[in-house]
């Protein structure tokens, strides 16, 4: 029954539970028993009483006092006789109260593992190695005011759901996840992504709350309420997922919602040393050592809006054909007569196509890089610290994606594409456009010598404009509605789904052939289509001759 102290444990028997995406429980591999999530949530509460109280008692053992900054409005927690002057959060005076509540402390804390000139000393060794930078010029001199804080966070584990999509698609996925020890920060004033790339910590480390590991260091209170707090950890969820997501759609510009409800939060202090002055802002991880800085300047990332993919589209087809004709012989003037007529009517067409992706419109996203620092984290060894032999990596449970398949919710692999996919399209466009001419390979027993294109002329100018179209609609823009799906057995294999036939040929269906064939004037014009066509093969394989 071995384990972390934040596991999430079998209310039966207290082994560590595993949690099934796709049943959506817990499994306990000690007992055999079953979970449901509120079972489980319920019997955390538990523990949760129990560590509130031993809090609460040990509180009485310390003098404790609380600084509130009239700037920002940041609360912090030291010893009775610390002196603190300024906010190292936004640097405006602090204005001390004489006591702070138990109900305010956590139930985990990981302690520091490096001291503060440790910290600046990592800190120095990030500017050195990017001397160039202006954040590392800003920096050198400011070093000293590094300060280190206990931070609130909550530790989240649990089950969570999403619903995703692509910007340029109107199809929304459901897939289901489990969180496995994501920190969500609970300051308001502080910067998360800062604070998410000095990330992760080793969980090994992590205790249960005692007021003498916070001797000699600042602790910053809670100050974000339960609404804002879901939010953070809806939004931390997703971006956890954003790479995965991303690549199964095959797109960067996605949208991903995140249901966190069936999770548990439990509250913890992170050692964090951290310095801001002005625009310039940086965090060094106090148990590994690791550094993040924000960019001083903005960055911008530009989403392309539908109707200029179309107008590009129709650029690159229309730039496609007269290349084509001027291959073909035709002259200059010409081809670019020709080619800006089928551009006109390519415009109207690509238009209409890509305003059924009217989500994906202009968008400008405006953020700040965060830079790292290189290296393994460090740990004491003899007192001495070292440069530890394997990275902490940061333990992110891949989504599984579900679809309701014959009324059964079943795990998936999504295709949107694939060498196969890209073939058949290929091979479609091919033999749509040049369908007389394979026929007439046939009737004339292949001899090229007398095949003559010139008799599919007629079908060469219906298709030319019509196999691009075909192309962008149903390879491009229709492919990321449709996905090939593949079902994921028990044994991790994965095997496509085809889905039934839905087509049945009733009374009405025949009766409506047989008046499309026979009954005028529709059949006259199906039936002169239908000679036209044969005439077309028969001239295309033995010629006018």
């Amino acid at each position: 029954m071995e384990g972390n102290i934040a596991d999430i444990r079998c209310p039966h028997c207290g082994a560590p539970a595993r949690y099934d995406i796709v049943g959506g429980r817990y499994l306990c591999e000690y007992c055999g028993s079953q979970a449901g999530i509120g079972d489980v949530q319920a019997h955390r509460l538990g523990f949760r009483s129990l560590q509130q109280e031993r809090i609460r008692k040990s509180a009485g053992k310390y003098r404790l006092e609380e600084a509130h900054c009239t700037g920002c409005g940041a609360s912090l927690v030291f010893g009775e006789g610390e002196a603190v002057t300024n906010c190292a959060f936004c640097g405006r005076a602090l204005v001390r109260k004489e006591y702070v509540t138990s109900e305010e402390m956590p139930e985990l804390i990981i302690p520091f593992r490096i001291t503060a000139e440790e910290a600046k000393a990592c800190l120095r060794e990030w500017c050195a190695k990017n001397a160039k930078k202006a954040e590392a010029r800003h920096l050198r001199d400011r070093i000293d005011g590094l300060c280190g804080f206990y931070l609130p966070y909550e530790l989240v584990r649990g089950p969570v759901s999403c619903q995703v999509s692509r910007m340029d698609a109107g199809r929304n996925y459901h897939c289901g996840g489990f969180v496995d020890n994501i920190f969500v920060n609970c300051s308001r004033q502080l910067d998360n992504l800062l604070l998410d790339a000095m990330e992760p910590f080793e969980l090994e480390e992590l205790r249960e709350f005692d007021f003498a590991f916070t001797a000699g260091q600042r602790i910053k209170v809670k100050d974000v309420d339960g609404k804002e707090l879901e939010k953070r950890v809806a939004e931390e969820v997703s971006n956890d997922y954003a790479p995965v997501v991303k690549k199964t759609l095959e797109t960067d510009a996605v949208s991903v919602s995140t249901d966190p409800s069936g999770v548990l939060r439990m509250p913890v202090l992170l050692p964090v040393y951290y310095l801001s002055a002005g625009d310039t802002v940086a965090a060094v991880n106090g148990q590994t050592g690791k550094v993040s800085v924000r960019a001083e300047k903005p960055s911008h990332h530009v989403f392309i809006p539908w109707w200029a993919k179309a107008i590009l589209s129709t650029i690159l087809i229309t730039g496609a054909a007269f290349g084509a004709f001027l291959l073909g012989g035709l002259a200059a003037d010409e081809s670019l007569m020709i080619a800006g007529m089928l551009g006109l009517v390519l415009l109207i067409v690509t238009l209409a196509a890509f305003s059924d992706t009217v989500r994906n419109a202009f968008l400008v996203e405006t953020g700040r890089k965060i830079f790292t620092s290189s290296g393994n984290p460090l740990r004491r060894v003899d007192g001495r610290l070292i440069r530890d032999a394997e990275p902490i990596r940061k333990n992110v449970t891949p989504p599984v994606f579900l679809e309701t398949i014959d009324g059964v919710s079943r795990p998936v692999k999504l295709v949107f594409s694939s060498p196969l996919i890209t073939l058949k399209t290929i091979i479609l466009a091919v033999v749509a456009l040049f369908l007389p001419v394979i026929i007439a390979l046939f009737l004339n027993g292949f001899d090229f010598e007398r095949l003559t294109l010139g008799g599919s002329a007629v079908w060469f100018c219906i298709m030319v404009p019509v196999v691009p179209i075909y192309i962008l609609k149903f390879a491009v823009i229709e492919r990321y509605e449709r996905p090939w799906i593949y079902l994921i057995g028990d044994d991790g294999r994965a095997v496509r789904y085809r889905k039934k036939s839905e087509i049945k040929i009733t009374k009405d269906t025949v009766l409506t052939v047989l008046k499309i064939l026979f009954v005028p004037p529709v059949s006259l014009a199906v039936w002169f289509g239908i000679a036209a066509f044969c005439v077309m093969c028969y001239l295309t394989a033995f010629g006018f001759d």
